[in-house]
């Protein structure tokens, strides 16, 4: 069974709650100078380096720092801390905000089974050190975060997009990108393959994945009710045998009877 589809118009303006002013529960924060496992290492970090706001979190230990020093602090934590396996780069868009973005670190103590994620803010057009040096596995996270947020990483060895094309325009993950696309998206790969004369032959690109028209014999076919590309439906579709295997084709070790099988309702 498909699900039903939901026009998705506008959805970002939409409110997430009928109420708009319900807040969604947070997390409890403990204080870190009162945990044994993380009270020496937030010591240990304010001896060395500038330290915002910290605290434990779902077995956490959050610690917010200066930008600036994101790779010193990134690179004590792994030689003397001993969080030495990076799990996570990434950022949270913030610039509706206060105009910056959360770019966070979480890194892994395997020998005493403790995990940090260092947060820090940078503005956009702000750039902030790469940690590639210190991790291999942050290469790709890195180009992530330029290529989906347009966060500036410097010291890369190779920044560059990663997941869109290299002449993409915006940045998808930010939260003012539009959930369908702009303009420039919806018309991407007909002016690319085809030169935007085509565009008034071909019509913009349906950028909803959730979209599907059963009209549409161009797209879309129903099993059991296969059409000729290109048919007109409007009458109905004729129904069409159900074949699991061709005749005399690779044997399989049992063809399944229709007539014997049984939807079920529910999982």
């Amino acid at each position: 069974m498909m699900r039903r589809y939901t026009p998705k118009n506008d959805v970002q303006k939409k409110a997430y709650y009928n109420d708009r002013f319900w807040v969604a529960p947070q997390t409890p924060k403990g204080i870190v100078e009162e945990d044994e496992k993380f009270a020496t290492d937030l010591e240990r970090l304010k001896a060395n380096f500038t330290v915002g706001d910290n605290y434990t979190e779902l077995g956490f230990f959050v610690v917010n720092i200066d930008a600036k020093e994101n790779f010193e602090v990134v690179k004590f934590c792994k030689e003397e801390l001993g969080y030495r396996m990076l799990t996570e780069v990434s950022a949270i868009d913030y610039l509706a905000d206060d105009g910056e973005f959360e770019v966070f670190y979480q890194m892994l103590n395997l020998k005493e089974r403790k995990r940090i994620r260092i947060k820090c803010r940078v503005k956009e057009d702000q750039a902030i050190e790469s940690v590639e040096p210190l991790f291999r596995s942050a290469d790709w996270s890195e180009r992530e975060m330029f290529d989906m947020y347009g966060v500036k990483i410097n010291n890369h060895p190779y920044m560059k997009r990663i997941l869109m094309p290299d002449d993409w325009q915006g940045y998808p993950l930010r939260k003012d990108y539009p959930l369908q696309g702009d303009e420039f998206a919806q018309w991407y790969e007909v002016d690319k393959i085809f030169g935007k004369e085509a565009r008034d032959i071909i019509g913009p690109e349906i950028r909803d994945g959730a979209m599907i028209d059963r009209y549409d014999t161009e797209r879309f076919a129903r099993l059991g009710h296969e059409v000729p590309f290109g048919a007109d439906i409007s009458d109905g579709e004729p129904d069409t045998q159900i074949q699991y295997q061709e005749e005399g084709g690779v044997p399989l070790i049992g063809k399944m009877d229709p007539k014997k099988s049984k939807t079920i309702e529910r999982r």
